[in-house]
């Protein structure tokens, strides 16, 4: 559990102090990476723990903005460095220009399909599903069916993603909800009725199993129509005082979180609808993003997020501050991924030289020449490059009669694709 707070006192110095740590800089840091009182009392030994709290609370209370869902509050302070943040995700994540950070309008869906299978891969993973990388993606590019509760996991936030991907531009409401909560949530509950509905009891609670402790318990199912409700206006509608895109989308994620509307699944539905908001929005780079990967590497955080603001008055602060500080490093991650990716484009490129070799055959002779051990199935290039069966079995077929490929009959109808004896001789021959 996160220790409690003391409760804030206006005394004669509090002000005084406060504008004291404004001009030294003390205030700025810690309202940046807005902490909380278990750390700020260490931040200074010139004032005592408690002094420096009153005069860190005073400022955000001065600074902050409320907003309400049902009969429970929450406000949210914008601090320097969410300014700074918006500012540089206005510029590069939205935006209808198209790409600025060098993604070549061939190489979109391409990449687009890869983010997705990252963010369903670290979704579910975050959730407790318990597979190899390496496994989930073949699984999903080779359209295989899934074996294990885990994969269907995966399968299931794979098919949510691009369900939202579709939809994108329609309005949230709740059985949009319930459906994304089915979607996400097939076959992987103890009870099968719970898939698309919302619960009907108050048993359910955020417990930390490592202490057997409840750490969260979400408003009666009583008031769930209600909050729902509400919150589909808030996704809906522009508020009365203006809320940053970003920011709707970070309180939007917090709540479903919050409300814990399900059973099971509330987590994965959160991060499902903030991706949703933000496509809405315009943020079209957020497609590309794989944030719940960094949520994965990060996730005491997350949940500390969640805890902080609870204890601390529901400042919604600490979880905004999270979150951006997560899509910087998404964004971040994005950026060294398509160097890389460009990288490898520019060395299949090499590829093209041979006559009768295309984009998309450079590019397998180039993951051949990588990985001699490579086997390929029609259905891997076609997910791969998201083509046609046809154009994949052809792609495949004129390696092999150029003589790259060696076909391997696995049964009657189905063939894969293994790097032919002379391939390393052709390759030379090409002068490459």
């Amino acid at each position: 559990m996160i220790e409690q707070a003391p409760a804030y006192k206006n005394e004669e110095n509090t002000i005084s102090l406060m504008v004291e740590l404004q001009s030294n800089g003390i205030l700025k840091n810690i309202q940046d990476e807005y902490l909380y009182w278990d750390k700020v009392k260490y931040k200074s030994k010139k004032y005592s723990p408690e002094e420096l709290w009153n005069a860190v609370k005073l400022h955000r209370v001065l600074k902050s903005t409320k907003i309400g869902f049902g009969k429970y509050a929450f406000s949210y302070v914008i601090t320097d460095f969410m300014q700074r943040a918006l500012h540089q995700f206005d510029m590069h994540i939205g935006g209808t220009l198209g790409s600025n950070i060098g993604i070549a309008e061939t190489d979109k869906t391409k990449f687009i399909i890869s983010s997705l299978i990252e963010e369903s891969i670290s979704s579910s993973q975050i959730e407790g599903a318990n597979t190899t990388r390496k496994r989930a993606k073949e699984m999903i590019q080779l359209e295989k069916k899934p074996k294990s509760k885990s994969e269907i996991m995966i399968m299931n936030n794979f098919i949510t993603m691009k369900h939202i991907v579709q939809n994108k531009d329609k309005e949230l409401t709740p059985e949009n909800i319930l459906y994304i909560h089915k979607l996400i949530s097939n076959q992987t509950l103890d009870d099968p009725e719970d898939e698309g509905q919302f619960r009907d009891n108050n048993e359910v609670h955020v417990v930390d199993y490592t202490k057997g402790e409840i750490v969260h318990n979400p408003p009666a199912f009583e008031e769930l129509e209600s909050l729902i409700e509400e919150l589909c206006t808030f996704f809906n509608n522009d508020t009365k005082d203006f809320i940053h895109p970003i920011i709707k989308g970070c309180v939007i994620h917090f709540m479903i979180g919050w409300i814990h509307p399900f059973t099971d699944g509330n987590g994965r539905t959160a991060r499902a609808l903030f991706y949703w908001y933000m496509l809405k929005k315009g943020y079209w780079l957020t497609e590309y993003l794989s944030i719940s990967r960094i949520i994965q590497d990060t996730k005491v955080q997350y949940e500390k997020a969640y805890l902080y603001t609870e204890s601390d008055e529901n400042d919604l602060s600490y979880f905004i501050t999270y979150h951006i500080r997560t899509m910087e490093k998404a964004y971040d991650a994005l950026k060294e991924y398509i160097s890389r990716k460009q990288k490898e484009v520019s060395q299949a490129g090499k590829f093209m030289k041979i006559p009768l070799v295309n984009e998309r055959t450079a590019q397998i002779l180039k993951i051949l020449n990588d990985d001699p051990d490579r086997i390929f199935s029609t259905k891997e290039i076609e997910s791969r490059f998201n083509i046609s069966n046809f154009t994949a079995r052809s792609d495949l077929k004129s390696l092999v009669k150029l003589g790259f490929l060696e076909a391997i009959q696995v049964n009657k109808k189905k063939q894969n694709f293994i790097k032919s004896k002379d391939f390393d001789k052709m390759v030379k021959q090409s002068k490459l």
